[in-house]
């Protein structure tokens, strides 16, 4: 089975499957470092190669750029030339009033240190507070680095189009938008989607499985409620009380378990795919730890949704209550039980507590 791969401006060839890197940052459990930098080389071999992480996934961009040095050493540069990175720049909450260009500057300089490379394939960058500072001005720099071949292209991360839009005003190139995008999650449709198709944007998608909740683990079983330690399990599961009650959520993941039978595949691989059919999508983000589920992920590229299958999910998709509003608009209220889990200074405190307990 061939993976799909699309480009996002010429030159930048991506895997429609990326791999993300937030389950291997610290708070997220238990990381056996040493295997996981290791499995990271069945994804490249298997032709997802593209890997996502953040300056402020703490540990991520170092694991990623020991394994690209290993596989440099072993397998020589070509091989080591397949993969693609894309970060994020995430300046802290509390130094948005004031953030210098030479701070920006020395944030990409850690990242290509951190992951052994001369130029970083996507920066994404994201302002937590727009009301703070001035972003355009601050992020300014990074249009200098492009120049001088530290960035080769830019994205953002979770922004809808009126936050991007100044910054394709002010002549950046954004080349993706990385959002939360899934069959639980539709806000991207609410009008992004329309307006990155005539501004040549596209769509990197993450929360394709809402944090695993939508695998086979979960069919069947009764609501736990909120008591996770995995801050990444309490955020999907505010993401399942949009979507509707619990039982609806079971729904759900009974038509894809339904969908998915019908090809013999998994109902991961089909949430995955319906994600990667919409418009404007070039690829979907999925976390992975190790490559004991690489098998499943690669499901996605063995079969196609026919209207049937589109049928069986939108009968329930179109029953959903929510999430309303704009891409990440719930998260950016920093009052709400969505914002209050949020970390915000972690470029300069790896151990930033949530700003609140949930609630």
């Amino acid at each position: 089975m061939t993976v799909e791969t699309t480009e996002l401006r010429a030159g930048h060839q991506i895997s429609r499957v990326i791999r993300g890197g937030w389950q291997l940052a610290g708070d997220h459990g238990a990381v056996d470092r040493t295997q996981a930098i290791r499995d990271m080389e069945a994804f490249v071999d298997a032709g997802i190669t593209t890997f996502d992480c953040a300056d402020i996934y703490v540990g991520v961009e170092e694991m990623i750029g020991d394994f690209i040095a290993d596989l440099r050493a072993r397998r020589g540069a070509s091989v080591a030339d397949r993969v693609c990175v894309h970060t994020k720049l995430v300046p802290d909450l509390t130094r948005l009033a004031d953030l210098r260009a030479d701070e920006v500057e020395a944030i990409i300089d850690r990242s290509l240190k951190r992951l052994r490379v001369e130029r970083l394939d996507l920066v994404q960058f994201f302002w937590w507070d727009l009301s703070l500072g001035n972003a355009v001005a601050g992020l300014d720099v990074l249009k200098d680095l492009q120049a001088k071949g530290k960035i080769k292209n830019l994205g953002i991360t979770n922004w809808d189009r009126h936050q991007i839009e100044p910054f394709m005003e002010a002549g950046f190139d954004i080349v993706a938008a990385q959002v939360q995008y899934s069959v639980l999650d539709r806000r991207p449709t609410h009008g992004l989607v329309d307006w990155a198709a005539t501004h040549d944007m596209q769509l990197l998608c993450y929360g394709t499985l809402a944090g695993g909740f939508l695998t086979e683990t979960w069919l069947g079983q009764p609501d736990p409620g909120f008591a996770f330690e995995n801050r990444s399990l309490i955020k999907y599961r505010l993401i399942i009380d949009e979507f509707g009650p619990w039982t609806r959520f079971q729904a759900l993941l009974g038509a894809l378990k339904a969908v998915g039978d019908r090809h013999g595949v998994s109902l991961s691989s089909v949430a995955t795919r319906w994600v990667l059919d919409q418009p404007q999508v070039a690829a979907g983000i999925v976390g992975a730890r190790y490559a004991r589920h690489l098998p499943k992920t690669l499901e996605v590229f063995s079969f196609a949704l026919t209207p049937e299958d589109r049928a069986t999910l939108d009968a329930v998709i179109s029953q959903a209550g929510g999430p309303k509003g704009d891409v990440f608009a719930l998260e950016a209220d920093r009052t709400s039980r969505h914002g209050r889990i949020m970390k915000y200074n972690l470029n300069t405190k790896p151990d930033d507590k949530v700003h609140a307990e949930n609630g």
